[in-house]
C-alpha cells in the first residue's frame, strides 16, 4: 500500500485532536486558573463520550480512505493514461524465470525475466501472430487415445 503523505497525517491529527480541546489548551496556566467543573457541566452519561469517539473515528476513516482514493486517482492521471506497452503472452520457465512476449507500439520483443533483471532475447518481425493453444475438442481429434498408442507399440 502507498503511504501517505506527511500533510495528510498533519490534517488528520488537527482533525481529531482540534475537537477535543487538546491543541486550544495548550498553556498550563490556563488550567491552573480554571473553575472547577460543577455538576451541571459534567456529562450525564458515558453515551455521548462514546457517540464523540465514534464519530471522530468514522472521520478519520472516511479521511483516510478519501485520500488513498485521491492518490490513486493522481497516480492514474501522472502517466498519462496510454497503454502503450501491452503483455501479449507469458510462460514461467522455472521458479523464478519467464518468457514473455510483449508488444511496444508496433514492435513484439521475447523478453526473459529472471529474479532481479530483464533480458531481449528476441525481436519478433512485425506482422507475426502467435499461435493459439489447442482446445480440449482439437486436441482429442487429433490425438489417438491411450489403449491404441500401446497396441501399435506392442504391434498387435
Amino acid at each position: 500500500m502507498s503511504r501517505i503523505p506527511r500533510f495528510a497525517c498533519v490534517a488528520l491529527a488537527a482533525a481529531v485532536l482540534l475537537p477535543q480541546g487538546v491543541l486550544a489548551d495548550a498553556t498550563p496556566a490556563a488550567k491552573t486558573f480554571a473553575a472547577p467543573a460543577t455538576a451541571a457541566s459534567l456529562p450525564t452519561s458515558g453515551a455521548s463520550g462514546i457517540g464523540q469517539v465514534t464519530l471522530a473515528l468514522l472521520l478519520v476513516l472516511a479521511a483516510v480512505f478519501a485520500a488513498a482514493w485521491l492518490m490513486r486517482r493522481l497516480r492514474g492521471l501522472a502517466s498519462g493514461g496510454t497503454n502503450s506497452i501491452e503483455i501479449i503472452s507469458q510462460v514461467a520457465l522455472g521458479a523464478r524465470e519467464r518468457a514473455v512476449i510483449v508488444k511496444v507500439g508496433s514492435a513484439q520483443l521475447l523478453l526473459g525475466v529472471a529474479q532481479g533483471q530483464v533480458s531481449l532475447l528476441h525481436v519478433l518481425p512485425e506482422g507475426t501472430t502467435l499461435p493459439t493453444a489447442p482446445t480440449a475438442t482439437d486436441d482429442s481429434a487429433q490425438k489417438p487415445n491411450f489403449a491404441a498408442l500401446l497396441k501399435k507399440s506392442l504391434g498387435r
